[in-house]
């Protein structure tokens, strides 16, 4: 089983945030399709596959975590409980600096670093979503193997 968290934290402005990875429904598609994939998150979140298990208890998402072959997630907090349970996985990053906000235990997939704002900490609000700065599916395909 792989758990996916595709979202980050809404923001107050109600546009797009910028770290959640825009290419969730193509990287499904290429995932071989033996592995059972759970979805995770709040309610209201679109719904990428059948196995949707949104609102958990953080009880509930510690014992998902551990009982996944793997993780994947953009840099929300699903990554930090993740750590914090001893569970590698992947993360991907877009405008968010993993040498701040990542964990090294982790594959931390950042396109290029030219896409990092400048200002880490200001609210993600203030930036743009832009789905070029994140990598394409086959290279997160590439680290499942």
């Amino acid at each position: 089983m792989i758990v996916i968290s595709p979202y980050s934290k809404k923001l107050r402005n109600g546009k797009e945030n910028p770290k959640n990875y825009p290419y969730w429904e193509e990287l499904i598609q290429k995932i071989d399709k033996s592995i059972h994939i759970v979805q995770v998150g709040v309610e209201g979140e679109t719904k990428l596959v059948d196995d949707c298990r949104f609102n958990l208890s953080v009880i509930e998402l510690r014992n998902l975590i551990n009982e996944c072959q793997t993780w994947i997630s953009c840099d929300s907090m699903f990554q930090h409980l993740a750590w914090s349970e001893g569970k590698q996985g992947i993360v991907l990053w877009s405008v968010s600096d993993p040498l701040i906000y990542g964990h090294p235990e982790n594959i931390n997939l950042l396109k290029n670093r030219s896409y990092l704002v400048q200002n880490q900490f200001l609210w993600w609000d203030s930036y743009e979503f832009n789905p070029d700065a994140f990598v394409k599916p086959e290279e997160v395909v590439h680290f499942l193997k």
